[in-house]
């Protein structure tokens, strides 16, 4: 079995190690004997709604979000539009997040045009939110424990139109306010969360997989099971390193 990734503008929006989601997504495919091919998308480039199965968009700058956002309403931003709407699988950091949403205002006063495709907004917050993140996702039964690194002072909030993709359990999330954090609209997923986020959540790279197969090949599509004692063994040491400095961090022991 084969899937196409595209890797929008991984040049630009490659922050904190974003990339590592890509390579970590060939590697679990490529296990199961499923070739994952990547073609990156950069500024100029067409985008061909019915060419990929999946698409990353990483994380970047103010300054390089300004270049991107651009580029996306001349060349990307309807076809990407249709790419979801036709089951395409998105997974988006960070920037890649704040630029599928409605607008994200800079403490400049500018305003970044977003695609819309999530129904959110970003606003260019005061403090800096950094440090390790656990998040809650009900929607992935019980393992759905997602651990990570968040580092932002973006404050994105959530319409009626989309829900989010977990609740904090440590860290900041959306906003610092609601307990939020990412977004979902059909198969995309978005989050603040780097470092890589796949490499250490493989039970996510493995829902994503799952989705981009089923779209292509229909449900029976074979998905074997690997094993991931090693990655669940370190998955198992961060969280409780990240938990224990979250209580002392409230003075609970």
């Amino acid at each position: 079995m084969e899937l196409r990734l595209a890797h929008l503008y991984p040049e630009l929006m490659n922050t904190y190690g974003d990339r590592g989601n890509v390579l970590a997504l060939v590697r679990r495919a490529e296990w199961r004997d499923i070739t994952l091919r990547v073609e990156g998308l950069g500024l100029g480039d067409r985008l061909d709604p019915g060419a990929h199965d999946l698409y990353f968009f990483g994380g970047g700058q103010d300054r390089e979000q300004g270049v991107v956002a651009a580029d996306l309403a001349e060349y990307k931003g309807g076809p990407l539009r249709d790419a979801v709407e036709d089951g395409a699988v998105v997974l988006a950091i960070c920037g890649g997040y704040q630029l599928l949403g409605r607008e994200f205002r800079l403490g400049s006063g500018a305003v970044l045009p977003g695609l819309g495709i999530l129904d959110a907004w970003t606003v260019a917050g005061q403090r800096r939110n950094i440090g390790n993140t656990v998040v809650r996702c009900d929607w992935a039964g019980p393992e759905g424990l997602l651990v990570g690194f968040e580092n932002h002072s973006g404050r994105t909030y959530l319409g009626p139109g989309c829900q989010a993709l977990g609740r904090v359990e440590v860290g900041a999330g959306n906003n610092g306010e609601d307990g939020s954090e990412g977004a979902m609209y059909r198969d995309v997923y978005a989050c603040y969360l780097h470092g890589s986020l796949l490499p250490k959540n493989p039970w996510f790279a493995d829902h994503l997989l799952r989705r981009a197969l089923v779209r292509r090949y229909g449900a029976d599509a074979p998905f074997p099971a690997l094993d991931d004692r090693l990655e669940a063994a370190a998955r198992r040491a961060v969280l409780e390193r990240v938990r224990k400095i979250g209580r002392a961090a409230l003075g609970v022991r």
